[in-house]
């Protein structure tokens, strides 16, 4: 189960998102056989996205989160909608560096910190929403909250986590947003910048307790906390032949002349899911005759 509680505090100062996705980043793995420290760069990157897509408001709305930070483990992108569902790739899955100097995951060192962390997204407006925020460390959590404050002016600190077992399967997965709400009490932000700072890891505390309500009352020690709404997320790709099919029309009629020449066929490769699509010599043809 890949729960997600959205709550706030009873006085109204600020609101939750919290998930447990372990089984989510274990499909996640699946898919892309990564190495544990691309698990857990991926696996932090679509949590902290498919909370992010939670905060849409429309049922077509989208957003998607480019990580670009010079590091061995290349790109990361991710894509999530106001449903709950996600899908992502790393450039590099197998990606693999010593631990760091804490004798954790060197995710950071993976990631690298000389770059952007960039969001888009799409309301169905005319143009996207971009913003774009500096990496701070290239440890996922630190960039997201770093990207909420310079690029959207929203106060937040964010938290995720994900554990890799010695099968390399996810033991632990999960993460929280805390977003400051309009008019909170100044006197407030302390208590609970002191909850936060003293509160275990997240893959500690769904280790621990197993069950996501027990996680929030553990964070939020100290504050009565109401339970808004309660949702799920999936890693789930919304790939098709047809999608496939759009991108060769896009590559023009030149090229796919050279292509059946050549090979005599296209196979495409859905980077979220893996799934091959295979276009044959007719295919192509009847498809250079779609573009004209």
């Amino acid at each position: 189960m890949n729960k997600v509680i959205i709550s706030m505090d009873k006085a109204k100062n600020f609101r939750v998102y919290l998930t447990d996705a372990t089984n989510m980043v274990e499909k996640m793995r699946g898919i892309h056989n990564t190495t544990p420290t691309a698990s857990a760069a991926l696996g932090r990157t679509i949590i902290v996205t498919a909370l992010m897509g939670l905060m849409l408001k429309g049922k077509d709305d989208k957003i998607t989160a480019i990580i670009k930070g010079g590091g061995p483990a290349g790109q990361i992108l991710s894509v999530a909608d106001s449903t709950g569902r996600v899908k992502g790739y790393i450039e590099n899955p197998k990606v693999d560096l010593p631990l760091n100097e804490k004798g954790k995951l060197d995710i950071g060192g993976a990631v690298g910190n000389q770059g952007t962390l960039t969001i888009i997204k799409d309301l169905g407006l005319k143009e996207p929403y971009i913003g774009q925020s500096q990496l701070v460390s290239g440890e996922i959590a630190e960039d997201f909250a770093a990207y909420f404050a310079y690029s959207e002016q929203q106060p937040s600190s964010v938290m995720t986590g994900v554990l890799v077992d010695r099968d390399l399967s996810i033991m632990a997965a999960g993460g929280c947003i805390v977003q400051l709400l309009p008019d909170a009490d100044t006197e407030v932000i302390p208590k609970l910048e002191e909850r936060i700072m003293a509160a275990p890891s997240m893959t500690d505390l769904i280790t621990q307790y197993n069950d996501i309500h027990a996680v929030l009352n553990v964070i939020f020690e100290g504050f009565e906390m109401i339970i808004v709404e309660e949702k799920e997320i999936s890693y789930e790709c919304d790939c098709s032949r047809e999608r496939m099919e759009k991108a060769l029309i896009s590559i023009g009629k030149q090229e796919l002349e050279r292509i059946i020449e050549e090979d005599g066929q296209a196979e495409l490769i859905c980077h979220f899911c893996l799934k091959g699509y295979l276009f044959d010599k007719t295919d192509l043809e009847n498809i250079i005759k779609e573009v004209g």
